[in-house]
């Protein structure tokens, strides 16, 4: 006697089916074409980003000499 036969009689429900989970696919291509296009629309971007962390690095090492008084 099979098992769905057993279930059935014990009145169990069927007994359910591991789902496999799939990892989503990275398409590589797209992304490059999508931040490309949005730094061709936006070009002010990487400015801003590279002024920002060079700001804040700046910012760090005035907050070092100032807190060491190293000046």
């Amino acid at each position: 006697m099979g098992e769905a036969k057993r279930r059935k009689e014990l009145g169990l429900p069927p007994r359910v089916k591991p789902v496999e989970l799939k990892l989503p696919v990275l398409d590589k291509e797209n992304i490059q074409k999508k931040v490309r296009s949005f730094l061709y629309k936006y070009p002010i971007v990487p400015i801003l980003f590279y002024a920002t962390v060079i700001g804040s690095l700046g910012w760090g090492v005035f907050n070092l000499v100032k807190v060491y008084k190293l000046s």
